[in-house]
């Protein structure tokens, strides 16, 4: 009942347009790296003194208009000449509904090729972010385009979905993301159950982390972790053929103790003014999102599942104020 609560809160257009003006107020701050780039490079340099890496999504999707797209484009190349620029250890990740699959896919993709041909520059990796079933095979279709020309480009496999090992097999020679999966999607193509998203989960990392080329592993579950651990002891896998993930401000000192004990570690470090649908969702996907960030996002004397509905609201309330 929850997931459902955020996911519609995500949807909200009312409260993503107001969370843009009001700005980080309502508990996202340590979750979103900043509004700006420099903002976000300074977070990345903190991250980087810790030894681990960061992908960097400027957030936003849905683009409706050319002109949303292309100035999404335009803050995704300021990213990485920033990167380049500062030397720090990082890369892009972006969504295709920002660059205008939603308006056409050839503008779409003249966007992400320029974005993709930018980075190839500085030998910087490009992560496709997947979205809603509804751009999956686009999405994928993008990215087979960008293959003919490019080789720094690689996705994500998400694992709630029941097609999901057909698509890692065939990508298994790219960089490739792992997650569990941020949506809410008909039982007609996805697992809706936790224990076969999990165990669906693990099975996908198990194959590309022998088949695949890079794993990158998106998860906070300290028992998907722990699994992963003996998994490539077991298999003699090295760690250049891996990285742990997870969020920007979610289970910091487990991320820094990762990176510690020598594995490969990236940090997702999501930034821009368009953060409320982003942070709403991390809520949606995994309940216990909640718990870690509760002593990071609300005061002590707030109760999580309360403070984050409250912080909706109050924010509802702002814009009915508004409008009277």
């Amino acid at each position: 009942m929850l997931k459902g609560v955020f996911i519609s809160l995500s949807q909200n257009q009312l409260l993503t347009t107001a969370a843009k003006k009001y700005g980080l107020k309502l508990g996202a701050q340590t979750v979103v790296a900043g509004t700006t780039v420099e903002e976000t490079i300074k977070s990345i340099r903190k991250l980087n003194a810790l030894g681990i890496s960061a992908t960097i999504d400027n957030l936003g999707e849905y683009s409706i208009e050319r002109e949303e797209a292309l100035e999404a484009k335009a803050s995704i190349l300021e990213v990485i000449e920033s990167i380049h620029t500062n030397g720090v250890d990082a890369h892009i990740s972006l969504k295709p509904t920002q660059l205008g699959l939603d308006i056409d896919y050839d503008f779409c993709y003249e966007n992400l090729l320029e974005i993709v041909a930018a980075a190839s520059k500085y030998n910087m990796h490009i992560n496709i972010d997947m979205e809603d079933y509804d751009h999956l095979q686009p999405s994928f279709d993008l990215m087979d385009d960008l293959l003919k020309e490019y080789d720094n480009v690689g996705t994500v496999i998400q694992a709630y979905f029941d097609r999901a090992q057909d698509d890692l097999e065939k990508y298994k020679d790219l960089r490739m993301r792992i997650v569990k999966g941020a949506y809410k999607e008909p039982i007609e193509y996805a697992f809706q159950t936790k224990e076969d998203i999990d165990e669906n989960f693990i099975k996908l990392i198990e194959y590309h982390l022998i088949h695949g080329k890079f794993t990158s592993i998106a998860t906070h579950d300290h028992r998907i972790i722990d699994q992963v651990k003996k998994f490539v002891k077991e298999n003699n896998i090295p760690n250049d053929k891996f990285e742990f993930q997870m969020l920007y401000g979610f289970r910091k000192d487990m991320q820094v103790d990762l990176a510690k004990q020598g594995y490969n570690f990236c940090t997702y470090v999501p930034f821009g003014d368009d953060w409320y649908a982003y942070f709403m969702r991390r809520l949606a996907e995994r309940p216990q999102n909640l718990n870690l960030v509760v002593k990071q996002v609300f005061n002590k004397r707030t109760n999580t599942a309360i403070g984050v509905l409250a912080g909706a609201l109050a924010l509802k309330t702002l814009v009915n104020k508004k409008k009277k």
